[in-house]
């Protein structure tokens, strides 16, 4: 918690001096500041960099192993089939709101941006909306996974990872436990980079700021407040159908569960750590008359494909840096980038702010600067403590749900 501590200050300290440099350079040298932006927006690019290098192998080492996974879970029986309705229905929820919400809030629209390394945004917008379901088809299906492991292609590595996980999956246990196992730690390396990588947003952040204050002044803090405003609004959306959803299943018994877990999600708020309750939730579960073994079973189950915050986060992140570059997605586009996020958020569990890197693939396939996403990182943490809170709700709710469904809730509370 410390090191997240002193990244969040640094990342400030970053925005500090970059609204300065920016400041200053708009203010005083406003001749200077065209060349100024081209060459501070360097130290974005280094940060954006690192994390594209990332991102084909942790969308590939974690979605096999979560489709692997998620194939076991079938052969337990109902419980797992019930527990994965759930969460597939909680995340295409959650990320649907995001998506309603920021296309009718439009936080984006409150400024605009020019867009960098393009010959113009008229171009950008031409060929973004040219995406058609013939170029749709034609890109899902990759020539060579190399090829688009060296492209970014995400939707390519996602439809090999789905395939090669699912065939590992019926090969049986004693020939695929080597390779998942090897596949796992891999994923848990990478995710450790990202951690690494995360160092480097401070310098991100004073380059991305410092342009653009530079080049359009100090209306981006309009869009800040704008931008958090909404979030949360949306956010509060989203617990409103979570907790409507659990009281048809629940009843009264909600409310007991919500003073229950009031201290894991206060911690969770706090620390932007979902993973940081995980013990106190389990124990917490258990005392409001959750069975220990379904506990056991749903609740690491839920830290993986049930993360609701999230969920919703990466499209209303996505669309809201769509939108303050200009450009206009279809709904088509919009839908398609939605089952993307779907597939690909699977398996980055409880690391903060690793949603971002699955943010910067799905911009990146729909020709949205990926620069954009250094804009939100001074922010990100206040909207990291929402995230955080929400994906503990849902995955309290998801355990009590599959419990009531089993006949597995003590109505008294305790364990069974």
């Amino acid at each position: 918690m410390k090191g997240q501590n002193k990244l969040f200050i640094a990342i400030i300290i970053g925005l500090i001096l970059g609204i300065a440099a920016g400041g200053i350079v708009h203010l005083q040298y406003p001749d200077s500041s065209g060349n100024f932006s081209k060459n501070i927006k360097l130290f974005g690019t280094l940060f954006i960099r690192l994390v594209q290098m990332i991102i084909a192998p942790l969308v590939f080492t974690t979605l096999v192993v979560g489709i692997a996974k998620m194939s076991d879970v079938k052969m337990i029986g109902r419980v797992g089939t019930k527990a994965m309705l759930w969460f597939i229905s909680a995340s295409l929820v959650s990320l649907t709101i995001g998506l309603v919400l920021v296309n009718w809030l439009e936080p984006g629209h409150v400024t605009q941006l020019p867009i960098q390394d393009v010959s113009s945004a008229d171009e950008l917008v031409k060929n973004s909306k040219g995406f058609s379901m013939e170029d749709f088809v034609k890109h899902v299906v990759p020539k060579s996974l190399f090829e688009a492991f060296a492209t970014n292609e995400v939707l390519q590595i996602v439809v090999f990872s789905v395939m090669f996980g699912v065939a590992l999956a019926n090969m049986g246990e004693s020939y695929t436990k080597p390779i998942l196992k090897a596949f796992e730690i891999c994923a848990h390396a990478i995710l450790k980079m990202v951690g690494y990588i995360m160092w480097v947003a401070p310098l991100g952040v004073f380059g991305a700021i410092a342009a653009v204050v530079a080049t359009n002044g100090f209306d981006i803090f309009k869009v800040y407040a704008i931008y958090l405003r909404d979030f949360f609004f949306a956010l509060a959306i989203l617990w409103l159908v979570l907790c409507i959803v659990g009281y048809f299943i629940l009843g009264n018994r909600l409310f007991e569960l919500l003073r229950r877990i009031k201290e894991p999600l206060l911690i969770a708020f706090s620390t932007t750590s979902s993973e940081a309750v995980f013990p106190k939730l389990v124990e917490e579960l258990e005392r409001f008359g959750c069975n220990n073994r379904i506990v056991s079973f749903i609740l690491p189950l839920g830290y993986s494909f049930n993360l609701d915050g999230s969920m919703m986060y990466m499209t209303f992140a996505s669309i809201f840096i769509a939108q303050i570059y200009g450009i206009d997605m279809t709904l088509g586009q919009q839908i398609t980038m939605l089952l993307v996020l779907m597939l690909t958020s699977k398996g980055i569990a409880g690391v903060p702010r690793a949603s971002l890197v699955i943010i910067v693939a799905a911009c990146g396939m729909f020709d949205i600067p990926v620069e954009g996403i250094a804009l939100i990182l001074p922010i990100d943490h206040f909207c990291d403590m929402g995230r955080s809170m929400t994906n503990v709700l849902g995955n309290a709710l998801a355990t009590s749900a599959v419990s009531k469904w089993e006949g597995q809730l003590d109505q008294h509370g305790g364990e069974l």
